[in-house]
């Protein structure tokens, strides 16, 4: 009897021992970043508990596991933020979490193209590099791609020119003279000496890159001032889905959006849509004689981007992309229309461990038509159309890498500013070289050369920098000569245009290449701050100074030859070249995140413009300029995490002979994003916190009525099914 008893007694135990292994058992999961990439040997541990493991190739990890309760697991990974997730008991049974990790802001590691062309980490950049992460476009929630750079960076202001046309001033310089990219390719298509900025999505972007200062011996024309270049992200996970809406009361704005990517055995897919409208805004009273702008026009956007990856195998892979844009600004009595079709296709091959080599041709044509009663008039007929075949080669021998390349542009214009809307052609081509040279542990070399022709003007630039970078003790010295150049436009070299009876403007066929001459020097720390409670995280400073010389300026003056035609204007202006800009400044960064959560980040920008400085009612340097952000972000427990955040931006008064011109101003925003299971963001914002208001709206002011609210609402439809 008493052996029944016992063996019963055990059978029992056994039954509680199983069911307790079922309500509890081991702690599995995955580690992802943001875009939803594994992360391999990211370290996780249960909070206050020793030891800990780290994830596979895959991402996966498991830790025995078998108390009561929920339990909180600390995940960190080099160049991410650590954080901690929390996981209750039910949620544990047979289940395999995905745990996320945010970029760190803070972190170096993290991998930048742009400085040199081939893949680096951001602390072994010998240029100065400002990265915008993901993460920092989300907890942003800027609406498009000026919000977040003039939120992100100082001593860069995007203001309105005639017609208003967005014109942007950085460091100085005009909207032509910094190099916009996609991915690495160019963007056709100009109004008033810019880009259509609203073509710049940014649903599916993975981060941008800013390179400040000349960058011609890497990237040609046009980047005399510096390279923003904006970089896809590139999903790992089987598929996603994403829906978005937000609704902005300063101008009855709504934005629409969705994503979807699959990554299906050989197949990657990023497809991405997103459809803005808005209403006029009046910014001041119709008897304002001071203002230039009165009010803003309304009007609508609508954007498309697909983005096709096949890999053919292991050492080849293509990358189709294409893209549609439209624009309408609608106008009192007439509408004008905007238009953008994309196409590329990049084959990437690695030939071997030490070789890699890219092939590709991009398409991208802009178009402009206005029309009256819903007809076009065809008096405002434009199209820029750039076909681009590049190729770009590396090898790596040892700690070394080789990089050359070359490029072959065709540029079509036809506008309604030549003369009986003629069409112009241009071919353009270069080849570069560049040697990434690491004699030492503590030191890096890179030299590049490059020489470009432009067909048109039978102009040839030839173009070199030099960047040194020493390390020690988590300090880096960052010394760099660069040359810029930017070749005469069509435009520049064959306008005839009639600006409604005021004057005439007319191109010059002779014009030189607008050339550059930038140094900087910049000194940098990170390090980490430990044993310092809810303090403990790490932190970055960076200052950086710069002086660029600046000759042969194209812009327009008096045309002294100028003899009117029949009907035409008497007063006329002709481009050509002036010598003596001079650009000199100083920035400085600050960033600290705790690993509890708390953010600071600190931005300032010192400016003088000297010579015959880049000035016009359009561009105004200021001297002084600030961004800041404090910023909470926790995961609060399993299924809600928090993002609070206080930021905003300082401008001083212009340095200006212009006499209409703005005065300093502050800007202040707080924003709240919540985000519930891991799938749903609920974004609130309250711009312009404290209600600010320019006496008179000129072309550079801040364009505000008042404090404005922005409510916003994002679902990962992937992430929301895994729930359910």
């Amino acid at each position: 009897m008493k052996q029944k008893i016992f063996a019963l007694f055990l059978i029992l135990c056994g039954l509680c021992l199983n069911l307790k292994a079922e309500t509890q058992g081991d702690v599995v999961g995955r580690v992802l970043d943001d875009s939803g990439a594994p992360l391999a040997g990211a370290t996780v541990q249960i909070l206050h508990a020793k030891g800990g493991v780290t994830t596979d190739e895959d991402g996966y990890f498991r830790i025995p596991y078998s108390k009561d309760g929920a339990v909180r697991v600390k995940v960190s990974f080099v160049g991410y933020q650590t954080q901690t997730f929390v996981l209750k008991a039910d949620e544990r049974k047979g289940a395999q979490h995905v745990l996320r990790l945010q970029p760190d802001a803070t972190a170096l590691d993290q991998v930048v193209v742009t400085a040199t062309r081939t893949p680096k980490a951001l602390k072994d950049a010998p240029v100065v590099t400002r990265l915008i992460t993901a993460n920092d476009i989300k907890i942003a929630d800027a609406t498009n791609i000026q919000d977040l750079l003039t939120e992100q960076m100082p001593g860069l202001q995007f203001g309105y020119a005639m017609s208003q046309e967005t014109s942007l001033n950085m460091n100085g310089f005009g909207g032509n003279a910094v190099l916009f990219l996609v991915d690495g390719e160019r963007l056709a298509g100009e109004t008033m000496d810019n880009v259509d900025y609203s073509r710049l999505n940014l649903d599916n972007v993975g981060r941008i890159e800013i390179v400040k200062g000349a960058a011609s011996a890497l990237y040609g024309a046009n980047a005399v001032a510096g390279v923003v270049n904006i970089i896809s992200r590139e999903n790992s996970e089987p598929w996603t889905a994403n829906v978005n809406t937000r609704y902005n009361d300063f101008n009855k704005e709504w934005r629409h959006g969705g994503s979807f990517s699959f990554n299906a055995g050989k197949w990657n897919s990023q497809t991405s849509i997103q459809r803005t409208t808005s209403d006029e805004v009046q910014l001041t009273s119709p008897f304002d004689t001071e203002s230039n702008i009165l009010h803003i026009y309304g009007g609508e956007t609508f954007n498309v981007k697909e983005r096709l990856t096949y890999k053919l195998s292991d050492k080849v892979k293509l990358i189709g992309r294409g893209g549609y844009f439209n624009r309408i600004s609608k106008r009192s009595n007439y509408d004008d229309h905007y238009m953008d079709y994309s196409a590329g296709l990049k084959t990437v091959m690695n030939l071997s461990e030490n070789d890699n080599l890219e092939i590709s041709y991009g398409f991208d044509q802009y178009d402009k038509a206005r029309y009256v009663n819903e007809e076009r008039t065809h008096d405002h007929d434009y199209t820029n159309r750039q076909n681009t075949v590049r190729a770009l080669y590396s090898h790596i021998f040892g700690k070394n890498t080789l990089t050359v390349g070359a490029d072959f542009l065709n540029d079509y214009l036809t506008t309604y500013q030549f003369a009986d809307n003629e069409s112009k052609n241009q071919n353009s081509c270069d080849a570069f070289a560049q040697f990434d040279y690491n004699p030492l542990q503590w030191l890096n070399i890179v030299a590049s050369l490059r020489h470009d022709y432009f067909s048109a003007s039978s102009q040839h630039a030839t173009t070199g920098r030099l960047a040194l970078m020493t390390k020690w003790k988590g300090f880096s010295i960052r010394a760099n000569y660069a040359g810029g150049f930017r070749a005469p436009t069509l435009k520049e070299m064959y306008m005839n245009f009639d600006m409604a009876g005021m004057q005439m403007i007319y191109g010059n066929p002779d014009l030189e290449p607008e050339k550059s001459n930038n140094f900087n020097l910049a000194l940098e720390h990170a390090g980490t701050v430990k044993n310092a409670g809810f303090f403990t995280g790490q932190y970055s400073l960076t200052l950086m100074g710069y002086y660029n010389k600046y000759d042969k300026r194209i812009t327009t003056g008096d045309y002294a030859d100028y003899t009117p035609g029949t009907g035409q204007p008497d007063v006329a202006s002709r481009y050509c070249n002036e010598d003596g800009v001079e650009v000199s400044g100083i920035d400085f960064s600050a960033q600290y995140r705790s690993d509890m959560g708390l953010g600071v980040k600190l931005d300032y920008s010192y400016l003088h413009v000297g010579g015959r400085s880049v000035d016009s009612q359009f561009s105004q340097p200021r001297p002084h300029s600030a961004t800041w952000r404090l910023d909470y972000d926790r995961q609060l427990c399993s299924f809600y995490r928090i993002n609070a955040a206080l930021s905003g931006r300082y401008l001083s008064t212009p340095d200006t002979n212009i006499e209409k011109h703005d005065q300093a101003y502050q800007l202040w925003k707080f924003t709240l994003q919540q985000r519930f299971l891991d799938a749903i963001n609920l974004n609130f914002t309250v711009d312009n916190l404290f209600g600010y208001t320019p006496k008179n709206y000129y072309w550079s002011s801040a364009m505000t009525t008042g404090r404005t609210f922005t409510v916003g609402l994002s679902i990962d439809i992937d992430r929301f099914v895994k729930v359910f």
